[in-house]
């Protein structure tokens, strides 16, 4: 099962993830929490695990009215919010990834209509700002699950 919309762009990891940012932004979703995956290991598990892993950096991205609405339907989606968004290049790529998670996972985990509306609605704005990114030049753009 593909549980993430993802595109390669041809952008050097830091302005992938600056325009990562913007595209979310551009789709009303703020990042909340930020996790460098790189400096994490570096500091916890060496040089050579951050170096293995490359440049990563999982973004937590919340759109306030979608959560809400979401939180208001099924209280318990809290577990799966905000929405991860993962900006990943690996050791000698010239290509950068973005990962977004598919909000239809949690339609598969609620039976609730108003859920599916929410996850509908974030997929559609989680998708624009992946293709915004991929309509930057990008080389082997596709989402997964599509």
């Amino acid at each position: 099962m593909a549980y993430t919309h993802t595109v390669t762009v041809p952008l050097p990891y830091e302005q992938a993830v600056e325009r990562t940012r913007a595209a979310l932004a551009d789709q009303g979703f703020g990042v909340l929490t930020e996790i460098d995956v790189r400096a994490t290991f570096t500091t916890k598990l060496g040089p050579e695990a951050a170096e293995a892993v490359g440049d990563y950096v999982i973004l937590g991205a919340c759109n306030p009215g979608l959560a809400s609405r979401a939180l208001a339907a099924e209280p318990q989606l809290g577990a799966l919010l905000p929405c991860n968004v993962v900006v990943r290049r690996a050791p000698g790529e010239d290509r950068t990834t973005v990962e977004a998670i598919d909000p239809q996972t949690m339609v598969q985990l609620s039976g609730s209509p108003q859920v599916r509306e929410v996850a509908d609605d974030a997929d559609a704005r989680l998708r624009a700002a992946l293709s915004t990114l991929g309509g930057a030049g990008a080389a082997g753009a596709g989402a997964a699950g599509e």
